[in-house]
């Protein structure tokens, strides 16, 4: 195979991982008239189509995907040699893609990248928070951040942040109207926020424990938000009860702009890792930033 058909495989992964010529263009850099010729020429050298087009979606055909499954591994693969081969320079360099929720992101990594990041000008970052559970690999993204209860068999992953305690949270003026919760079966008589996941679909059931025996708790109320800040925003309005972390509702409970119910039900999970897949070689702007990240901190 020539080399212009590497780049028309680089072509063909692009619109295939997007799903739209008009991302894949704006990423590649190409007009979307010119993708369109390269993708339909390499289709004609090769004998089959590779994508199925609609005016409202592209996607791979058989075909299609079998080269997605077999090849496009194989171009990640090159990628990372050269990204290595680019880390033997004196000071680390390149862009690392971390996929997080919106708690671990403000709690966690922030503090340490606005630490770490101006002592290594060259790193760049770039954070996605979401809600659902994102691959990582078919996704692209260097590194994942969840839970430690969550992750895949087939990750390396690094702690980066202490066991997580959870809370059931309500305004002053919430409560005062209603009997308080004393067992987790009480939520019914309560206006519940509930937070919706992105990954499924589905809304979180709120998980409690006591003397080892785990209840959960389907709830109902008005509002449904898809991010934990904004379930606390809105418990803080007054609008019903929230399950969040505790660590995020510790100062507005401090201050008195919270109460906290159901302590002795409120669980404690696992906390944060960073996780990315175990046969990666690390560069060296990886090395430097999961040390940063790593758990305890280390002082410096």
């Amino acid at each position: 195979m020539s080399r212009e058909s590497y780049n028309d495989l680089l072509a063909f992964i692009a619109v295939a991982r997007e799903r739209s010529f008009t991302r894949a263009a704006a990423k590649l850099g190409v007009s979307q008239s010119a993708l369109s010729h390269t993708i339909r020429a390499l289709e004609a050298k090769m004998g089959v189509r590779l994508l199925t087009r609609t005016t409202r979606s592209v996607s791979p055909t058989q075909a299609g995907e079998r080269l997605m499954l077999n090849v496009a591994p194989r171009f990640q693969e090159i990628e990372a040699e050269l990204a290595a081969v680019g880390e033997l320079r004196d000071k680390p360099a390149g862009t690392i893609r971390i996929t997080t929720t919106e708690h671990a992101a403000e709690m966690v990594l922030w503090p340490r990248l606005a630490k770490l990041l101006p002592d290594y000008p060259q790193i760049k970052v770039e954070v996605t928070v979401e809600s659902r559970f994102a691959d990582i690999v078919s996704e692209r993204y260097d590194i994942g951040v969840r839970l430690g209860d969550e992750l895949a068999r087939d990750m390396t992953a690094v702690r980066i942040a202490p066991d997580m305690r959870v809370a059931v949270v309500g305004s002053p003026d919430y409560l005062a109207e209603r009997p308080l919760p004393l067992k987790p079966q009480d939520l019914a008589d309560h206006e519940c926020l509930n937070l919706r996941l992105m990954s499924h679909g589905d809304l979180y059931v709120w998980e409690f424990k006591k003397d080892k025996h785990p209840v959960n708790v389907r709830v109902e109320g008005q509002l449904t938000f898809n991010g934990t800040r904004q379930v606390l925003h809105a418990a803080l309005a007054g609008f019903g009860l929230a399950y969040v972390p505790e660590e995020m509702a510790g100062p507005h409970l401090a201050e008195g702009r919270l109460q906290q119910v159901l302590q002795d039900w409120c669980p404690t999970f696992t906390g944060y890792h960073l996780y990315y897949p175990s046969r990666r070689q690390l560069s060296r702007a990886m090395a430097v930033l999961i040390e940063a990240l790593r758990y305890p901190v280390q002082d410096t």
